[in-house]
């Protein structure tokens, strides 16, 4: 355990930064497993519709320092990738 103010600190933001890393790291999953049921599905009009929530969800999580911002792209590309071959 820390004994320096300063490192104590460091301990609770990093865990206030990494409980929020987490939920919005699951928030984009969430939203990549809805678009890929959608194309699993073969459901055209569903899977546009989540795409756009997903591409929303994912560039907010780059925008945060969540993701790299190649991450994000890759990701989006490969959700768009699934739509477009289903439409």
């Amino acid at each position: 355990m820390a004994n320096i103010k300063s490192a104590k600190k460091r301990i609770l933001v990093a865990e206030k930064r990494t409980a929020r890393n987490k939920a919005i790291k699951s928030e984009v999953k969430t939203a990549i497993k809805k678009v890929d049921a959608a194309v699993a599905a073969k459901d055209a009009e569903t899977a546009k519709t989540q795409l756009r929530a997903a591409i929303s969800t994912v560039n907010k999580a780059a925008s945060k320092g969540v993701y790299h911002k190649k991450t994000a792209s890759r990701k989006v590309a490969r959700m768009t990738k699934a739509v477009n071959s289903i439409a």
